[in-house]
């Protein structure tokens, strides 16, 4: 059973759904729409080019049955499987970056910068060079890394309760530690290999096929499906960790739950895609600046990471005049934005 209701004197929508209540802000429900659309858009433009070009008549055509033969198995076999996946690696990393962001209430926490990403890039590399590298064994290294490396900062963080800033100290610390542990690994395995996982390495999509993006999909959706239940504790804790627990939030549990979840998001992005940097980092902040929320709307986040890595990976295939994987595109358009930001946040603090 579900309810809508539009409260217009405080720009917002309430939805009812079973019980759990999602408040929506009117701004922010108007630009997901948008950021839908222009993703939607973006979609099209990815099924419609590449080697054998169609028009967006053409793809409609195939999408709806219409259209038989050649266009559809180019469509439906080669490149939808891309697009989607697109889509959904980019709402899983930017939902994961706005849960750090939001229990550390610091812009700068991301998964890649504070060294989830380099953790399930570790365990991938162990999975592939020591258990011989089948996608399950990728999937399980890479969520185990990535959950390793959150526990292991979890704990050295950790003193009398988790701030923001001492995480993400530590974090950059074993970021770097891991990096320079998966170049090791990289430079005593065989050349094929490492050429393999170096390519893995730098965030790419060029691998993925129907037979990674449907399981991949699914865990990532169900993931998703559950970023709802924890979505008014972490709220909570944007007060500070005295608030929330005065309001009957259990903070550290809360903080467990929530860190898990996005270590899980990344986890799965990362076994089949590799550490595709930035788009965890910037696709929130950006989402708070065209919200005007004071804190990160999820949903709409999600949406805007979606079409920030499929518009990255358009970039990367038809742009670039030499295809290149889509986490060099995102490096450097979040590397541009993480320079903004730190003379944002410098400005705003002197």
């Amino acid at each position: 059973m579900s309810t809508a209701a539009l409260d217009v004197g405080r720009r917002r929508i309430v939805v009812g759904i079973r019980g759990l209540t999602v408040v929506v802000g009117l701004r922010s429900a108007l630009v997901g729409s948008v950021m839908l659309l222009v993703t939607v858009l973006l979609a099209l433009l990815a099924l419609a080019l590449g080697d054998f070009p169609l028009t967006p008549a053409e793809v409609v055509g195939v999408v709806t049955g219409r259209v038989d033969g050649l266009p559809r198995i180019v469509v439906l076999e080669w490149r939808l499987p891309r697009a989607v996946a697109a889509v959904l690696f980019g709402a899983a990393l930017a939902v994961a970056g706005a849960i750090f962001q939001t229990i550390t209430r610091n812009p700068l926490a991301s998964p890649d910068i504070i060294g989830l990403a380099n953790g399930s890039f570790t365990g991938m590399l162990i999975a592939l060079l020591v258990l011989g590298g089948s996608w399950p064994l990728l999937t399980a290294g890479s969520l185990i890394g990535g959950l390793a490396a959150a526990v292991l900062i979890y704990l050295l963080a950790y003193r009398g309760g988790l701030h923001g800033f001492r995480f993400i100290v530590v974090g950059i610390a074993i970021s770097a530690m891991l990096a320079s542990v998966n170049t090791w690994m990289l430079l005593r395995a065989e050349l094929e290999t490492a050429l393999f996982a170096s390519a893995w390495g730098a965030g790419t999509l060029n691998s993925v096929t129907a037979a990674t993006a449907v399981p991949a999909g699914l865990c990532i959706l169900l993931l998703l499906a559950l970023v709802p239940l924890v979505t008014p504790a972490v709220r909570q804790l944007d007060l500070g960790d005295d608030a929330a627990s005065a309001t009957g939030v259990a903070v550290g549990r809360t903080r467990l739950a929530a860190v898990a979840l996005a270590v899980c998001l990344v986890s799965v992005v990362t076994a089949v895609a590799g550490p595709i940097a930035f788009v965890a980092l910037a696709a929130p902040q950006i989402t708070r600046r065209l919200t005007g929320t004071p804190g990160i709307p999820f949903v709409t986040t999600g949406i805007v990471g979606g079409a920030l890595l499929l518009g990255s990976d358009l970039i990367a295939q038809h742009v670039i005049p030499l295809t290149v994987p889509v986490g060099v595109v995102t490096v450097v358009l979040g590397g541009s934005y993480l320079v903004w930001l730190l003379i944002h946040e410098s400005r705003r603090r002197a």
